[in-house]
């Protein structure tokens, strides 16, 4: 009894069973709260799977639920109910099931097809309740409601989501746009003859860091890379 799956990797090295909660419907939001919370993925290196066993224990409690070890073979693996989930990073890359022949002895894996996925819980539900049974110093909160946009869209006045010490988020407002008087931060771009080039724009920044009213002067509290997580605007 159950609704069993196992995770593993391309490297087909360590496999993560779980007993319940096995469908697309509940990994796939587990593998994206993981990613939200900015942990290395299980394809990285074993601090990943330790994270990812992490979040799922605290999700199902028990002592039974949730178990890892080494992998085998796909068909081996196989624990019935929903198959075998490979990811890469956080995402699903393969979806598997064992074939069986007429005497049930197993003669290789197929993959699973869209419509043989369960579909049964909402995702952003999903993420909630994932997140409401970590512990509350780790829990990720308001930060589950932002909204992700181009930092080139970033407007003055948004409230965006930085990580602080401790790994933590934390929302902070964008108070100007501009670059460090040190320490500027590069951006590559793609120019029209299909070569790469070093830019520096005027980058959003917020007020986190503070020198005597000035928040421009920290290259910490600028906004880098090409995305940005936001509260939703009012």
């Amino acid at each position: 009894m159950g609704n069993r799956a196992v995770i593993t990797t391309p490297e087909r090295k360590v496999g993560l069973y779980l007993h319940w909660n096995g469908g697309r419907d509940t990994v796939e939001p587990l593998l994206r709260y993981c990613e939200l919370q900015g942990y290395r993925a299980p394809s990285h290196d074993t601090y990943g799977w330790a994270r990812l066993c992490q979040v799922a224990g605290n999700f199902f409690g028990g002592s039974t639920c949730v178990g890892i070890g080494s992998y085998t073979t796909d068909g081996r693996m196989d624990p019935g109910d929903n198959g075998i989930y490979v990811i890469d990073g956080w995402k699903i890359v393969e979806r598997l099931r064992a074939k069986y022949d007429e005497n049930w002895d197993c003669v290789g894996c197929r993959p699973i097809e869209p419509h043989e996925e369960q579909q049964k819980y909402d995702f952003n539900e999903m993420l909630r309740e994932f997140d409401a049974a970590m512990p509350e110093d780790l829990r990720l909160g308001d930060f589950l409601d932002s909204v992700e946009v181009p930092v080139s869209e970033v407007e003055l006045g948004d409230e965006v989501w930085m990580r602080v010490v401790g790994e933590k988020w934390q929302a902070f407002p964008v108070v100007g746009f501009g670059q460090p008087n040190f320490n500027r931060i590069a951006v590559t771009i793609d120019t029209p003859d299909g070569k790469r080039d070093i830019t520096y724009p005027d980058l959003p920044y917020v007020a986190n860091y503070d020198h005597e009213g000035d928040f421009s002067w920290n290259s910490n509290n600028y906004v880098h890379g090409d995305m940005a997580r936001i509260k939703p605007r009012k």
